[in-house]
């Protein structure tokens, strides 16, 4: 009897790297596709919004934020190493290529003071919340 290694997400991600190969002929396209999903943290407090999102060996000069029509984009690429080993073993469990990941944002968030940073292969995103305008009185002329 034999072992096997029992993935529950392994046919799901099967197909969705088959459907993202399919999409990837047409040049053009807008679709976009992605090869690894980096793991995302987000969180909100009372100023705003914080992304963190874990994407080791990746430069910061290659990652994209965009944010348009309430939707935040970040979008990278993680360069392969060009190993070759005649002799031995060799596994890679690492995912390379590019990724893409988009997250739609409340109408609180302030899309002009984006800020993001990349420090130890961990982006992170802070989107403030728009100030709330106070309560005044307003006199009346006579």
């Amino acid at each position: 009897m034999s072992l096997v290694r029992y993935e529950p997400w392994g046919l799901l991600n099967q197909l969705s790297k088959e459907l993202d190969r399919s999409f990837r002929g047409a040049e053009n396209s807008d679709v976009a596709t992605s090869d690894w999903t980096p793991a995302v943290d987000i969180k909100e407090n009372e100023n705003g919004f914080v992304i963190v999102a874990d994407i080791p060996g990746v430069d910061p000069k290659d990652i994209e934020v965009h944010m348009e029509n309430g939707v935040l984009s970040i979008k990278g690429e993680r360069e392969s190493e060009k190993k070759e080993e005649k002799d031995g073993y060799k596994r890679v469990e690492r995912s390379y290529g590019s990724f893409y990941r988009r997250f739609s944002m409340p109408e609180t968030a302030d899309a002009t003071k984006i800020n993001a940073k990349s420090k130890n292969g961990v982006l992170e995103v802070t989107i403030p919340k728009h100030v709330k305008e106070q309560p005044r009185k307003i006199e009346v002329q006579h």
